[in-house]
């Protein structure tokens, strides 16, 4: 009836109402059906991708996974972006650079946002570590074409001001030497807020997760309009 087509697009067929096959019979059904499902494909091609490498801010740690900022995110954009969400709770910045590779090859984004650092500084690790792995984790993503938004987080004042204005710095050089778009503080409005962290004092509440999208749009909004994204049609009202 449908010879010549492959075999998932006549099983595809087949599982049509009687009704639709009864109105597109044998071939010609299966070639409008096939030719619907290398339209999607097309549709589906041509969306930019965002990637998202974090730590559990950007996982919704401690909150339902569909009112994370990221999952804000790709409801925003309504289909005309998809969003890969590579964060992982307790991700440091070295666990990110090695992941990260692999996740380019696989995903080919074309925007990377690095949301990383904060598990670094409650740790105490160096600065500088912090600093080679963003640079590194920049320049991997620039090489395959992709831009890139640093998201950049603070530490408790109780890491002392010297560490903690070092550790802060990084974001800003960062964005300087690899003229990068920056997210001074992601949780700005947030962090020391009632009713805004959860009782670690660490994790966002749900109720915050509008104001960490808030803070990171109008830095990606020009990456997301360079890459053919509507915003007319995706912002929030």
């Amino acid at each position: 009836m449908v010879k010549g087509f492959p075999i998932g697009v006549i099983g595809m067929y087949r599982a049509w109402p009687i009704r639709w096959r009864a109105r597109f019979p044998g071939s010609t059904g299966a070639m409008l059906l096939a030719m619907m499902l290398a339209a999607s494909a097309a549709m589906a091609a041509e969306r930019p991708v965002v990637l998202v490498m974090g730590d559990s801010l950007s996982t919704a740690y401690g909150i339902e996974q569909e009112t994370g900022w990221v999952s804000l995110l790709q409801e925003r954009l309504d289909g005309h972006a998809r969003v890969v969400n590579a964060s992982i709770s307790g991700e440091t910045s070295s666990g990110g650079a090695s992941r990260l590779p692999e996740l380019l090859g696989q995903h080919e984004p074309d925007i990377v946002l690095l949301e990383l650092g904060g598990n670094d500084g409650l740790r105490g690790l160096p600065p500088s570590q912090l600093e080679a792995n963003l640079a590194g984790m920049i320049e991997a993503s620039q090489t395959t074409g992709a831009g890139v938004l640093l998201l950049g987080i603070d530490i408790p004042p109780n890491y002392g001001p010297a560490y903690r204005r070092a550790f802060t710095d990084v974001f800003t050089r960062l964005a300087d030497n690899y003229d990068t778009p920056l997210v001074p503080f992601l949780l700005e409005g947030v962090a020391l807020v009632e009713g805004m962290m959860q009782d670690d004092g660490i994790h966002p509440t749900s109720d915050a997760q509008p104001i960490i999208l808030d803070n990171v749009w109008p830095e990606l909004a020009p990456l997301l309009k360079g890459n053919g994204v509507e915003l007319a049609e995706t912002a929030r009202e």
